[in-house]
C-alpha cells in the first residue's frame, strides 16, 4: 500500500466491485452490474488522475468527479441491496466502504478548495 489512504481505499474498493460484478453478470444482472462496475471503478481512476493534475483546480475537479462517482455507486449498491438478497452481507459491507470513501473525498475536496 502507498501513503495515499484515499487512493489505496478506492483501489481495494474497485477490486471488490469488479469481483461482485463478475458474479452479478453470471447471475444475468446485466444492467445494474454494468452501471455499478463503471461508477465503482471510476472512483479510483479519477483519484489516480488527480495525483497528476496540472493545477490545483484540476486536482479539485478530478476529486469532485470521484465524489460524484462514489455517490452514483452508492445508489447502485442501495438498489441492489433492495432487489437482490443473495449478496446482502457483501452489499452492506460495500455500502459502508462507499460511504466512507464519500466522507473522505468530500473532506479532501473541501480542504483543497479552502487552500486555493
Amino acid at each position: 500500500m502507498s501513503k495515499n489512504i484515499i487512493s489505496d481505499k478506492s483501489f481495494e474498493f474497485s477490486i471488490k466491485i469488479v469481483k461482485l460484478c463478475k458474479r452479478l453478470y453470471q447471475d444475468k444482472e446485466y444492467v445494474v452490474s454494468h452501471q455499478l462496475l463503471k461508477s465503482g471503478t471510476s472512483i479510483g481512476a479519477n483519484i489516480e488522475e488527480a495525483q497528476y493534475a496540472q493545477s490545483k483546480k484540476d486536482f479539485i475537479s478530478k476529486l469532485s468527479i470521484s465524489l460524484k462517482e462514489a455517490a452514483e455507486t452508492r445508489y447502485w449498491l442501495r438498489l441492489l441491496l433492495e432487489t437482490n438478497s443473495e449478496y446482502i452481507n457483501e452489499l452492506n459491507d460495500l455500502l459502508k466502504e462507499c460511504t466512507d470513501l464519500i466522507k473522505l473525498l468530500a473532506k479532501a475536496v473541501k480542504n483543497s478548495k479552502l487552500s486555493l
